[in-house]
C-alpha cells in the first residue's frame, strides 16, 4: 500500500505557459496525491506560442520506464495526455499493461485538438493510434472536438443532447467504463457543458459551465487533473465533475480581470488553495 496515493503522469513538459505537467503536478499534489511525471516531450512553451522548441522524448522513455520497473514502483493511477509522437502510443500501451492492477485507475486524456482543428503537432496517424489507446482506459476525457475526431464525426456546434449521449455510448463501446466530454456546446446559450456517461450504471451526468468571453490554454489539463484527484480521494463521478467545473470556473474568473497575455494560461497560483476549501455540490444533474 502506498502511504500517499501515487499517479504516473504521462504528459509533456512546457517550460512556459500553464499547461500539461506545469498544472498537473501542482493540482494533484495539492489534493494530497504524489505525482510521478513521465515526460512525452519537452517544449520551451506550450504550442499556442510561436517558434517554440520541441524535443520528442520517445527514444528516452524506454530506459526511464525500465528503471521504474526495476524499482518495483506501483501506481494508484496512470494518467496520460499530450503525446510527442504516434510511436508513443505503443510505449504507453505497454506501460499500462506492465503497471496496471485491479485497483489502478487508468485515465486517458486524448489531447489532440480543439475548436474543430487538430493541434499543429498532431496528424491523422495520431488520431487513428489514439483510438487504440483509449481502449485501455477506465476513463477518457476528450473535449468536444477530440470526441468528434475519435468517432469520425463532423464538428458541428449545433448538436442535440441526444446525439451527445449517443457519442458517449459509442466512445464507451471502445473500452472505457466512463467517458467525459468537455466543452460540449449548448445550442440555446453561449454556455458549454461537461457531460459524462457511466456505463456500469448506465447513467449520464451533466454540469453546465457559464460562458466567460476568454480562452485560456491548459484548462483541459487542469480539469482532468481535478477529476483524477477527486476520484482517488473517494468522490463519486458527479461530485468529481462538479468539483472540476467549479475549480476551472474559479480559475477563469480569477484570471479574467487581469491584463496579461491569455496564452500564459489561467493564473493557477491565485486559486490553487481553493482545492483545500470545503466543497459544496451545486450544479450537477442526472440526465434521463
Amino acid at each position: 500500500m502506498n502511504q500517499v496515493k501515487r499517479v504516473a503522469a504521462i504528459h509533456d513538459l512546457a517550460g512556459f505557459g500553464r499547461a500539461s505537467l506545469s498544472v498537473i503536478i501542482p493540482i494533484i499534489s495539492t489534493m494530497g496525491i504524489q505525482v510521478c511525471p513521465l515526460p512525452t516531450a519537452v517544449l520551451s512553451s506550450h504550442t499556442e506560442f510561436n517558434d517554440y522548441t520541441f524535443v520528442d522524448f520517445t527514444d528516452n522513455m524506454g530506459d526511464y520506464i525500465n528503471h521504474w520497473v526495476k524499482e518495483k514502483i506501483e501506481f494508484d493511477c496512470i494518467y496520460s495526455g499530450f503525446l510527442g509522437s504516434s510511436r508513443q502510443i505503443d510505449i504507453i500501451s505497454k506501460f499500462i499493461d506492465k503497471f496496471n492492477h485491479e485497483k489502478c485507475l487508468v485515465v486517458v486524456d486524448p489531447v489532440m485538438a480543439d475548436n474543430g482543428h487538430l493541434y499543429s503537432t498532431m496528424d491523422d496517424e495520431m488520431v487513428q493510434n489514439m483510438k487504440e489507446l483509449v481502449c485501455k482506459a477506465d476513463i477518457i476525457t476528450p473535449n468536444f472536438t477530440e470526441a468528434a475526431f475519435l468517432l469520425g464525426e463532423k464538428y458541428d456546434k449545433n448538436i442535440s443532447e441526444e446525439n451527445v449521449k449517443s457519442w458517449l455510448r459509442r466512445l464507451s463501446d471502445m473500452g472505457a467504463k466512463t467517458v467525459i466530454i468537455t466543452s460540449v456546446p449548448e445550442t440555446d446559450t453561449k454556455n458549454t457543458s461537461v457531460i459524462a456517461y457511466d456505463s456500469l450504471q448506465n447513467k449520464f451526468w451533466k454540469v453546465s459551465c457559464q460562458y466567460i468571453p476568454a480562452h485560456f490554454p491548459g484548462t483541459g489539463d487542469a480539469f482532468t487533473s481535478v477529476i483524477v484527484g477527486s476520484l482517488l480521494n473517494g468522490d463519486s463521478l458527479p461530485m468529481a465533475l462538479d468539483r472540476g467545473v467549479q475549480f476551472i470556473t474559479a480559475c477563469i474568473r480569477a484570471s479574467y480581470g487581469f491584463n496579461y497575455d491569455r496564452k500564459e494560461g489561467i493564473l493557477l497560483e491565485k486559486v490553487l488553495s481553493n482545492l483545500n476549501m470545503p466543497f459544496m455540490m451545486s450544479s450537477y444533474e442526472l440526465l434521463e
